[in-house]
């Protein structure tokens, strides 16, 4: 399946249990164990109401109305905002879809005023982002999993 002509919109609210299947798929790509993703799960549920925030903001990348990924993204200062999620659906990683919604949240954290957006990334996913322009800032303790470090990237706006 090819991926030219996807459309990304801002995600409804009623999307939010879609997306939290969505990003457990997308997660569970990497291989990790069945005990690893339940560690996850509350960490990645999407929150109804962080897509309706003024504090985040959360966009969907569809086509023919198949939802193919999103990202959201929070406001942690005038300057700063922080990429909480971008996930794929596994047969769409690889495509291009990532890197249009990345350049989209840039382009819209960028628009609000920001002149960072920093990413926790999951380590899998690291070579995805500095592909795209971040740099290594450091690493951060996972809030999920006890001992595991995540590294820690900052794009410049």
């Amino acid at each position: 399946m090819t991926y030219d002509s996807i459309f990304i919109r801002a995600a409804r609210i009623d999307e939010a249990s879609e997306l939290t299947a969505l990003t457990m798929r997308s997660k569970a790509h990497w291989g990790y164990s069945a005990e690893f993703m339940e560690a996850c799960r509350d960490e990645l549920r999407i929150d109804p109401e962080k897509i309706f925030s003024n504090q985040y903001f959360c966009f969907v990348a569809e086509q023919a109305d198949t939802l193919l990924g999103y990202y959201l993204i929070k406001a942690a200062s005038l300057a700063k905002y922080e990429l909480e999620a971008l996930f794929l659906e596994p047969s769409a990683i690889g495509q291009g879809i990532g890197k249009a919604l990345l350049k989209h949240a840039e382009l819209l954290a960028k628009k609000e005023g920001a002149r960072i957006l920093m990413i926790e990334s999951d380590p899998n996913a690291e070579a995805f982002y500095i592909s795209a322009g971040a740099i290594r800032k450091g690493s951060i303790p996972s809030s999920s999993v006890s001992g595991r470090v995540l590294p820690l990237l900052e794009i410049s706006l």
